[in-house]
């Protein structure tokens, strides 16, 4: 609290702050705390947008070994997702290309991570969670759990890009600066096991455009940039699958789980 407070001081001092601006600032914070709700967190993408989150994320995450790096939470999580088995899917009806996901979960010294909860979510190909529709779906959204092996697999949605809601304060502070609200586009995950540092990250689609351009919350890192396989609508699929005439991609992404105590 004295570091913040010193900083915030040095601050007003450095820009000469007026009474306008501290009116502004008040202001602008009240709309933030308005537009928040159980289904809206504007503080977190606030925090996300000014790269606060990153910051937060670096220091509590450091490097170990060759553990899977983290990235922003978000402000779409919810509790309570529907569990689905091995080889579910996870779209619940959303709309977008199926895409078929798989990978391992181990520790790092290899070795397998059984009954590791895995929290995933995504948007659909419009670019929206379920919870920014006014009709309490659930889509897009689910957990499972590794196997003996430490094996998992699923359908889900190739991601797409998609902006981050910009009809409120952040996103009036975003135009006024400059910036674009737009997030690369990516598939949220969470894992948990016991004795091992939870992990929070996601994976982003390589050759995605917005790669080049920037994400909106500073959450990309180039270990967790993953190919998306595109598949003719003829390729049969890994659990046989009856897609029709509908392309497919395929990924894998392999977690390496940090010990807790790391």
């Amino acid at each position: 609290m004295q570091s913040l407070t010193v900083h915030l001081h040095d601050f007003i001092r450095d820009v000469r702050l007026t009474e306008e601006e501290w009116n502004t600032a008040i202001e602008f914070l009240t709309r933030v705390g308005h537009i928040t709700d159980d289904k809206r967190q504007e503080f977190v993408l606030l925090s996300d947008t000014l790269g606060a989150s990153m910051q937060t994320i670096a220091v509590n995450n450091e490097a170990y070994k060759d553990a899977t790096e983290a990235t922003v939470f978000g402000p779409f999580f919810v509790d309570d997702a529907p569990e689905v088995e091995l080889g579910g899917d996870i779209s619940f009806g959303a709309k977008g290309q199926p895409a078929w996901i798989e990978g391992t979960v181990t520790d790092t010294d290899g070795r397998p991570v059984p009954n590791a909860r895995i929290e995933v979510w995504e948007c659909d190909e419009d670019g929206f969670y379920d919870v920014q529709y006014d009709d309490d779906r659930t889509m897009a959204r689910a957990h499972l759990y590794t196997d003996e092996h430490g094996e998992y697999r699923f359908w889900g949605l190739t991601p797409v890009p998609y902006p981050i809601p910009h009809d409120g304060p952040v996103g009036k502070m975003l135009a006024a600066t400059g910036r674009s609200p737009i997030r690369a586009a990516h598939l949220h995950f969470m894992v948990t096991a016991p004795e091992h540092r939870t992990l929070v990250t996601h994976i982003f689609v390589e050759g995605d455009p917005q790669l080049e351009i920037g994400d909106s919350v500073f959450g990309v890192k180039d270990s967790l940039i993953k190919r998306f396989d595109e598949q003719p609508a003829d390729t049969p699929t890994p659990d046989g699958r009856d897609l029709g005439d509908e392309t497919w991609a395929k990924a894998r992404f392999d977690i390496v789980l940090a010990p807790a105590d790391a």
